[in-house]
């Protein structure tokens, strides 16, 4: 975690624009709208993605769970009701756990860096994490067997591939957009490098 928010650490800006603000200087109350902006896309990224997800678990378990597979598009794609116990894509479902306390964490650690954060594709990206985490998490915690043990709906159905869902998919997509932004040599808090 600390190296995260190493990466992450910036100083406020003393004028609400977006550039960092000098060693040492100190940002007044009320002074930091560029940053509060893209604090807010973050958390409206991760209220979508989350409640996309919730959403759609919901209409699977009532109208898809005890069914027959829907094809959507021939054999290629079905939705096909599956719990999962394991991590994204149906790995290591030995580890229920561990994968709940990963995902708590990884909730934690994204709301620490959240105050640091100056880059509105950082924003995204991190809303994006945030939202399939908080998604699957909840399925820990409220679906049986268990608290912290729960069982994940997954219904995407690719021909050939591991069933998943749309939080697992908003886990993924913010991966590659970090990835991504990386490669780039963008940095959340806004700068660029060049390496």
């Amino acid at each position: 975690m600390a190296e995260a928010e190493r990466i992450i650490d910036t100083p406020d800006t003393p004028d609400g624009s977006d550039e960092p603000a000098a060693a040492g200087e100190r940002t007044p109350q009320g002074q930091r709208t560029g940053r509060g902006r893209r604090i807010a896309v973050l958390f409206a990224v991760a209220a979508f993605a989350y409640t996309l997800d919730l959403v759609s678990k919901m209409l699977v378990v009532a109208k898809l769970e005890r069914h027959a597979p829907i094809q959507v598009i021939g054999d290629w794609l079905e939705l096909h009701a599956l719990r999962n116990p394991g991590a994204a894509f149906g790995f290591g479902a030995a580890f229920t756990v561990i994968f709940t306390l990963i995902a708590a964490a990884v909730i934690v650690v994204i709301i620490r860096l959240a105050r640091k954060l100056y880059s509105f594709p950082w924003a995204i990206a991190l809303g994006l994490l945030l939202g399939g985490a908080l998604g699957n998490l909840t399925d820990r915690i409220f679906r049986s067997p268990g608290v912290f043990e729960g069982e994940v709906v997954d219904f995407i159905a690719p021909k050939g591939f591991a069933v998943f869902n749309l939080a697992d998919s908003a886990i993924v997509c913010g991966g590659i957009l970090i990835v991504l932004l990386s490669f780039r040599g963008l940095d959340p808090d806004g700068t660029v490098h060049k390496d």
